[in-house]
């Protein structure tokens, strides 16, 4: 656990800045990127709720994730760099592989 996290008495998802002040945490293209591959797990069943722990398989919604963040790839190439490149290539092809296998179970 990071430093922030273990004495930081912000509520969930809120970090402290540097003049004290609990705030949301700064936005990068890789946190909106590993946000998106959150969700789109979640609607895989892979992850449970946050409160509940039900875990729900809406394939829908998982493919509108993953093809949202296709597009963002297809708009952003070129334009990133090779972290954020790396990453979104990773995270398409896993969420793709495992959108397929998740398919297949269910049929």
């Amino acid at each position: 656990m990071s430093e922030i996290a273990s004495d930081c008495a912000c509520p969930e998802g809120r970090v402290k800045n540097k003049a004290g002040k609990c705030v949301m945490p700064e936005v990068s293209f890789i946190s909106f990127v590993l946000s998106l591959n959150t969700t789109a797990l979640f609607h895989m069943g892979e992850l449970g709720h946050p409160e509940s722990g039900r875990k729900v398989v809406d394939l829908d919604l998982a493919k509108h994730t993953i093809d949202t963040l296709s597009m963002l790839a297809e708009k952003t190439r070129g334009n990133l760099d090779a972290q954020e490149n790396e990453l979104m290539t990773k995270v398409l092809y896993e969420l793709k592989m495992h959108f397929i296998k998740t398919s297949e179970a269910g049929s």
